[in-house]
């Protein structure tokens, strides 16, 4: 009896995928798929690792919506991709996550220097952050292909095939909107490494209140008052009470020919008690 699979057929699958309904897919349509630095990092490295030239045998599946579901957590992601075989493959991408000792380290060097918590806060990535990471001996990205398992139920021998290209564009893409996604994968989620920094910025402040209250108590009576020269230059100054207006864009109608923000000048000036008159009218 002829083998019903045979080796000649497992190489590969056929071309023509199932269409998914709700999958998850790429935004970016044409170009370039990562818009953020991290993200471009990101596919950069899988590059690096010989795995980049690969990637845009995924870019179809990506932005069809071939991917019926997607989780990241400590280690790597798992997701299902649907190709032409009824069930979906199961596709995982794993990177080794950081023990708690490590993200000690990464933390602190984090709260040593507060702009990195700052950018942190703020949703972005510091642009110099793989270099806290190197300085505790460790690598934010993939430094070599041993960071880096792939593994897919599909019957396709290359690696990557084009269900973990797919996971990878989209996971390029969630980096773009959320960078603690990459800090997830290294074993440290959004919140807890938030927590974490905080707890330490607070360890690192003055633990005797006298000594920081002293400090204020001795400049308490010029806490208030204007540094040299300042009330001369405020005196000196004088706004405009229509300087509002000139703020305003051009209103896209006009008023019997005159611009609304002409019309509103003398109300302004009044209010101020300037040119009343413009305003009642002879």
């Amino acid at each position: 009896m002829p083998d019903p699979d045979p080796f000649w057929w497992r190489d590969a699958e056929p071309a023509k995928a199932r269409k998914v309904e709700g999958g998850i897919q790429i935004n970016s349509t044409r170009g370039p798929v990562a818009r953020s630095w991290w993200s471009q990092r990101f596919l950069s490295v899988l590059e690096s690792l010989g795995v980049g030239g690969r990637l845009s045998r995924g870019r179809s599946y990506a932005r069809a919506g071939q991917i019926v579901s997607l989780d990241v957590d400590a280690g790597g992601a798992v997701a299902q991709v649907q190709g032409s075989r009824p069930q979906p493959y199961k596709v995982r991408i794993g990177v080794p996550a950081f023990g708690k000792a490590e993200w000690a380290a990464v933390a602190q060097a984090l709260v040593d220097d507060a702009s990195y918590a700052a950018v942190l806060l703020g949703g972005e990535m510091p642009r110099d952050i793989e270099r806290v990471f190197e300085a505790v001996g460790l690598s934010l990205f993939p430094a070599s292909n041993r960071d880096l398992s792939m593994d897919c139920t599909c019957p396709d021998f290359a690696v990557p095939c084009k269900h973990l290209a797919a996971v990878f564009y989209v996971l390029a893409e969630w980096f773009d909107a959320d960078p603690f996604q990459i800090l997830a994968l290294r074993g440290r989620d959004r919140e807890t490494l938030l927590e974490e920094l905080r707890a330490r910025r607070t360890a690192a402040l003055p633990s005797d209140p006298a000594a920081s209250s002293g400090a204020l108590a001795d400049v308490m009576d010029t806490y208030w008052h204007a540094g040299p020269g300042l009330p001369e230059r405020l005196a000196g100054a004088h706004t405009p009470p229509d300087a509002l207006l000139d703020q305003v864009p051009r209103f896209a109608i006009d008023v019997r020919g005159e611009q609304v923000t002409d019309l509103l000048r003398p109300a302004y000036r009044a209010m101020a008690g300037e040119d009343a008159e413009l305003v009642t009218g002879p």
